[in-house]
């Protein structure tokens, strides 16, 4: 599995949302993305990171910014997920792990000795022509958004 890295042209996926739709990251085509990648619904870390893309979600739309989080959970998941933090973006259903492979993010993690396959925490910004202008591998939960406003200045 290769790593993305900036430059590279973003692999094109096709999944479920949280409300049943299909959706292509070349529906996004012309414009910027921040496609994040968090490991589980509704755990501290992952709500803390949607949250504050929630809470800057006007800001990131003014400098021109779509919102898409992808997790390994399903569809129905998401939903209670959005719904319960009132959620104003596209969540991603990535039941298959086909677009956290495609992406590098399926990764082996160690917790208390334990060795599992996950989802790594990271951010990809994605320009309008599909090119990722950049890669935030160390997100920090809480202040997200400004990782990134302060990269797209």
């Amino acid at each position: 599995m290769s790593t993305l890295k900036e430059g590279d042209k973003a692999p094109d996926f096709t999944a479920k949302d949280q409300n049943g739709k299909t959706v292509s990251l070349s529906d996004y085509k012309g414009k910027n993305v921040i496609l994040y990648f968090y490991p589980k619904d509704d755990t501290p870390g992952c709500t803390a990171e949607s949250c504050d893309f929630r809470d800057n979600y006007q800001s990131l739309l003014s400098k021109g910014y779509e919102v898409i989080g992808v997790s390994t959970d399903d569809e129905k998941s998401h939903k209670k997920f959005e719904t319960k933090y009132s959620l104003p973006f596209t969540l991603i259903a990535d039941e298959e792990k086909s677009i956290v492979e495609a992406y590098g993010v399926w990764v082996e993690k160690n917790m208390y000795g334990k060795q599992y396959m996950g989802t790594a925490r990271t951010t990809f910004i994605i320009d309008g022509d599909g090119t990722i202008s950049h890669v935030i591998s160390k997100v920090d939960t809480k202040n997200s958004s400004q990782q990134i406003l302060d990269l797209v200045k």
